[in-house]
Order: structure tokens, then sequence, then C-alpha cells
């Protein structure tokens, strides 16, 4: 049967807030409903609040981002602070996976296509975040480009999220509100005719705009001050869904058809998980005590199924076997 829901559906929102350095996200961030940081970039030290200092690895972001979500009591917003920092733990883990020095040692733009398969896994998990009735809140910082229309002359430059090009999208993509915040600088003629600029007024913008990205389904005016009250009628009477879901476990989240492959080969060729591990590592290709569930697709595909016989008999004279 068909669960056909109709009208507007009130559910925790899902804000990105990107701006210069300094300008003021984290304070802004820290306004929302009983805020928890998950702080990758040590930028919340003077600011009196709750957070999680993650600046170490992706894979405990991840299992951060899975804690909170089996105690959904634990606060209202979650804030990732900030979109850039998990972007390069993100990247980091891409490859140490693939046993890369940099995203670009990849080369034709592959790294790229892990890195954005990585990342959305925790847009993902974010998603589930919502599910429970948590708010979640991205800060990033900005950057401006040079962009040209095909139609006019000349270039301007263009705020943007300080982010690779394939994450950025995908961010705005997912959010329900994009606020770029930004000093607002007045010019005025002096006395004598030359040009000054004034002011610096701290303005949260909604709308998307020739110089710089922005959007929000809410028809917010383009303008508002930096102040949570400018925007916390958005999160009256906000509330969590009843049927929780649980997460799936960490091998639906990697690649199981490949380890499910894997797996039956070694069944019918009657070896265990540790003889196939201790293989790996005299090749030097993984520690032995990592899990087979955590070879990378790459790995099981282009070393370890074509090899697959010489493994075989390389166990067999372990063992001793004819």
């Amino acid at each position: 049967m068909l669960n056909i829901i109709e009208g507007k559906e009130k559910r925790p929102l899902k804000i990105v807030v990107y701006g210069p350095e300094g300008i003021g996200k984290s304070t802004f961030a820290s306004q929302f409903p009983d805020p928890l940081f998950i702080d990758t970039e040590g930028g919340t030290s003077n600011l009196n609040i709750r957070r999680i200092k993650c600046n170490k690895s992706w894979n405990e972001l991840i299992a951060i981002v899975k804690e909170i979500h089996d105690n959904p009591t634990i606060c209202k917003t979650v804030i990732l602070d900030t979109a850039d920092w998990s972007e390069f733990l993100c990247i980091n883990a891409v490859c140490e996976k693939y046993r890369k020095n940099n995203i670009e040692d990849f080369g034709f733009g592959k790294g790229y296509v892990y890195l954005l398969d990585e990342y959305s896994k925790l847009l993902s998990l974010l998603d589930q975040l919502i599910e429970v009735g948590i708010n979640v809140v991205i800060t990033a910082h900005a950057k401006p480009r040079k962009f040209e229309l095909p139609e006019e002359q000349g270039a301007f430059d263009r705020y943007e999220m300080k982010l690779t090009r394939q994450v950025a999208p995908l961010i705005k993509e997912w959010c329900d509100a994009l606020f770029f915040v930004n000093y607002k600088i007045y010019v005025v003629t002096t006395e004598n005719n030359s040009k000054k600029a004034q002011g610096g007024k701290r303005v949260l913008y909604t709308t998307h705009n020739p110089t710089y990205d922005a959007k929000n389904r809410f028809n917010l005016p383009e303008e508002l001050e930096l102040n949570f009250a400018s925007i916390q009628h958005l999160f009256e009477d906000v509330k969590p869904r009843k049927d929780v879901v649980r997460f799936p476990d960490p091998r639906e989240i990697t690649s199981v058809t490949v380890v499910e492959k894997l797996n039956k080969m070694m069944v019918e060729a009657s070896i265990t998980e540790a003889e196939l591990q201790k293989v790996v590592a005299v090749k030097g290709h993984y520690q032995e005590t990592e899990p087979i569930a955590n070879y990378s697709d790459d790995f099981i595909t282009r070393w370890i199924i074509p090899n697959f016989k010489k493994i075989i008999e390389s166990i067999k004279n372990n063992k001793g076997e004819q």
C-alpha cells in the first residue's frame, strides 16, 4: 500500500553556513537549539559550548556520527565544524586506503570519484540524524574564485565554499539552506570626491547572487542580520520521527558485493580469512590484523582475484600439502 503524506512535513533542518574566517560562523551556529559541536579544526576553543574534538581520522568522524545517532537525546543540533577540514580527513582516508601520496596521484580524476563516494556516506549518516529529530548544521570557509559569464566580457570574483569541485555541489544539493555570511561594506563619497569604504556589519545572505552561492527553501528575505533570532521561527514545533532506523552493519556501508564474492571463493577453496590475511601481509599490502572487509575493491579485483590460484598454492605450501 502506498504511504501518501499530504501537506507540509515539519522535520529537523539541514543548514550550511559558510563565509570568511573569523566572521562568527561558529558563534552563530552555537545559538542553535541545544548544540553539540564536532570540532574538526580546533576553532571552538573560545566558545562556551559542548564539543567532541575530531581531527585525527575520517573513521573517527564516522564513528562519532553513528554514536550520536544511537543516543538521539544527547542534543537537538549537531554542528560539523568545518566542512573543509572534514573533507581533508576524507581525502587522507581515501589516499591511505588506496596507498597514494595525494589525491592527484590516482590520475584521470579517479581519486575525486572515490572522494565523492566516501563523503556521500557521511551525508547519508547525517540524514539519519534528521530521522531521529536532530538538526544538522555544517560550517565552511569561503574562498573567492574568478568567474566569467559566456555572454559577457570580463571576469568577477565569486564566493564559494572552500571545497573541491566534487564535494561542494554535493553539500549544496543536500542542505535545506545554504547561508553565506560576510561583512556588508558601503562605499561613500567624501567631501573631496574620493571613494571610501565603511560599515562592516555582519550579514547573512539567503538567496543566490552572481557574487556568491546561497539558497533557502523557506522564502526568507534576501538579507538577514547574523543572529539566530533571524531564523529562529524555522525551528518551532520540530518533532522527531518515531521510527528510529538503526545503522546497517559497517560492511553494508563499504563495498559488500566484492567482499561477498571473495568470501565465496575462499569457502570453495577451503581457506580461512586468517590464511589469506597472512599472505596479503607477507606481500606488504595490508597488516595481518586488517579485516578482509576493509580491503579496497581495487585491491581485491586487481590483485587478489587474478592471483587467487597462486594464493591457494602458497597457503597449501605453508601447510606442507602437495
